[in-house]
């Protein structure tokens, strides 16, 4: 049972079919408002019915502002490495660090002669990715760096001045199955990238066990190279993981199974094939939070279990009095001690008032002018509940489902298991739910008041009437939340 501990990151991996141009594009738009992490496109260089995939990443990275793009994998026998380096230091300074690489030795080499490229065999594929790694790197060392010197058998560049560099630590993740590419990502990549296809769940254990063994011996921590995949699956009715199958239930159902991936066998970046929006907005709307906070709530527990009675963890609570709407934060009255569960809650709810605090900021920004616009974008993007758009709207819908789908597990997992474990909570339970929809009023006012902003409709002063409105409704039901519940998930757990 391998958890490394990594952020859980999510993405799409739409199909580059020239015949569905548009359809692409509108994917790739709906994965950055939705708040996905990442926009794949594979690379097939040779298929005439594709869209070259360079340039298509970088039309998409135009036209987005928070994804970020990567080939899934490129191919590298028909993408010189100079080039390729070249492209993504390009791309990634205009696009906000947006861009990642990919990369693949090519398998389909009847394909890449025909278009040009050499025939590999499968050792001579390793040789060649394992130099033109190296070549790319040395052109990311930028100005100042070494003069490029890589006298390989497959990639000679020697005497080449280096740049430009990235505008960030580029990732290079590659896509490996058999042992010696799998040794060559432990020795050497900042990822792996197999797909279920190819890749089954049941044979992750070993896979990952390859690349950890060769990251040990080259001394490298295992825990630092990500772990993504590609998968695919379809919603259906559900019926539970045994009959539906991997991937093949509902919402619920696929979050169960990432994230048991993530804390059985390592996966922390799922990429899903998608080929509509309905696809993008449930992967992004209800399986990805759930994931998330399926994750969260385990780590807690074997964070904190087992834990010694005599040096329990220690947690502040909050006052159950509504706070002014103007603060973030009630101040606390006194501390508790707290396992696991309890804990996790009150992390929770702290990230909502931070997150919360840094939403009222933005909005005061927006309500001082437009010559505050630049400042307001530049928080927005700094945000760890990333914006979703160059827009105080974006940011505001993804607060707004980041909280109801947080209400969402509370009322379909949490409050159930309370009422069957303590049924005397049973009406903190009801005031619970009923102040859940209460809240999502205030949120779709939240959204009302926006629309009106963009319109012309409602002004600034509108808005900040709901913001303040939603700070002390959200804050009184966090804190009498906390004041109720900690001691009882300290007894009973989440589930």
């Amino acid at each position: 049972m391998t958890d490394y501990g990594q952020d859980l990151q999510f993405g799409i991996f739409p199909s580059p079919d020239a015949a569905s141009a548009d359809l692409v594009l509108e994917l790739s738009a709906a994965a950055d408002v939705a708040g996905l992490d990442l926009v794949t496109i594979q690379d097939h260089p040779y298929q005439a019915k594709h869209l070259d995939t360079w340039t298509l990443l970088s039309v998409i990275a135009a036209r987005t502002t928070s994804v970020r793009v990567a080939p899934n994998v490129a191919n590298l026998p028909l993408r010189p490495p100079v080039v390729l380096a070249r492209s993504v230091a390009t791309l990634d300074p205009p696009t906000a660090e947006q861009v990642e690489l990919g990369l693949g030795t090519g398998a389909f080499f009847d394909a890449i002669v025909a278009a040009g490229g050499t025939r590999l065999t499968p050792g001579e594929s390793i040789e060649s990715l394992t130099e033109a790694m190296e070549v790319i790197r040395a052109v990311w060392a930028g100005e100042g760096g070494p003069t490029v010197r890589v006298e390989g058998k497959h990639h000679r560049v020697v005497g080449l001045h280096p740049g430009p560099a990235p505008a960030h630590p580029v990732e290079i993740w590659l896509g490996a199955y058999k042992p010696r590419m799998l040794r060559l990502t432990g020795r050497s990549a900042d990822g792996w990238l197999p797909s279920m296809g190819y890749a089954a769940p049941d044979a992750l254990r070993g896979l990952n066990q390859t690349i950890d063994d060769a990251a040990v011996t080259a001394g490298r921590d295992p825990a630092s190279i990500r772990r993504l995949y590609n998968i695919h699956g379809r919603f259906g009715a559900g019926g539970g993981t045994r009959q539906g199958g991997l991937l093949q239930g509902s919402p619920s159902e696929w979050a169960e199974q990432l994230a048991e991936l993530t804390l059985t066998e390592g996966m922390s970046t799922y990429i899903l094939a998608v080929k509509t929006l309905d696809q993008v907005e449930r992967f992004a709307h209800e399986v990805a939070p759930a994931v998330r906070e399926l994750v969260d709530v385990e780590r807690a527990r074997r964070a904190h279990s087992p834990v010694p009675a005599t040096s329990p963890a220690v947690v502040s609570t909050r006052h159950t009095d509504a706070p002014d709407a103007t603060s973030t934060d009630a101040e606390p009255v006194a501390t508790q001690r707290h396992s696991g569960a309890g804990a996790h809650l009150v992390e929770v709810h702290d990230g909502l008032r931070a997150e919360l605090t840094r939403l009222r900021d933005i909005v005061e920004q927006v309500v001082v002018g437009e010559e505050q616009a630049h400042r307001a974008r530049n928080a927005i993007n700094e945000l760890t509940m990333r914006q979703n758009n160059w827009t105080l709207g974006a940011y505001c819908a993804q607060y707004c489902r980041f909280v109801t789908g947080h209400h969402g597990l509370e009322d379909r997992s949490v409050f159930p298991h309370l009422r069957r474990s303590e049924p005397e909570l049973t009406p903190v339970l009801d005031r619970l739910e009923s102040e859940h929809l209460v809240i999502h009023d205030v949120l779709e006012q939240l959204d009302e008041a926006l629309v009106g902003l963009v319109s012309g409709d409602s002004g600034t002063a509108e808005l900040k009437r709901v913001v303040d409105l939603l700070s002390s409704t959200l804050l009184e039901h966090l804190a009498y939340e906390e004041s109720e519940l900690v001691t009882a998930l300290d007894r009973h757990g989440f589930y």
